[in-house]
């Protein structure tokens, strides 16, 4: 999907996260976002390739236009997804970003090393952390231009 106007169909974002707690407050920050989008949202990184890659009970799933990462995920961690989406030609334009609550340098470092788009420390106030999730929304859903892709 290419820069969103308000005509346009709306943006699909992939939310990969296992907590409850952090599920909610995200979908409770994108009701209040301007910007017409879709969160899908997947519980672990098995899931999320599934999801991306349209396999099983995803093979009708819209294909996300941003992906919002944990890197702390069951089954297959955030950066093993990073490194498989990187690495596969028909996803790697797909954007990350990574929403985690980890702020070590390593995973910085290791996220952009693997690809990924931006960084985002999840703060622990629900509120500072629906301010976050609107600052994402505001730049990468109004703002950025997301690349089109091909179904």
């Amino acid at each position: 999907m290419s820069e969103c106007t308000g005509e346009e169909e709306p943006i699909d974002v992939l939310l990969v996260e296992d907590n409850p707690g952090d599920v909610r407050l995200t979908e409770e920050a994108f009701r209040g976002t301007e910007t017409p989008s879709v969160l899908h949202v997947v519980n672990d990184g098995v899931e999320a390739l599934e999801y991306c890659r349209q396999r099983g009970e995803y093979a009708d799933a819209a294909r996300p236009d941003i992906i919002l990462l944990d890197l702390n995920l069951p089954r297959k961690d955030g950066r093993d997804v990073l490194e498989a989406l990187h690495a596969d030609p028909s996803l790697k334009s797909i954007p990350v970003v990574v929403l985690t609550s980890s702020d070590t340098q390593a995973d910085v470092a290791e996220s952009y090393e693997q690809s990924a788009n931006a960084y985002l420390t999840k703060p622990v106030d629900p509120d500072e952390f629906i301010r976050t999730i609107g600052a994402f929304s505001e730049f990468w859903l109004a703002t950025a231009r997301l690349p089109d892709h091909a179904e």
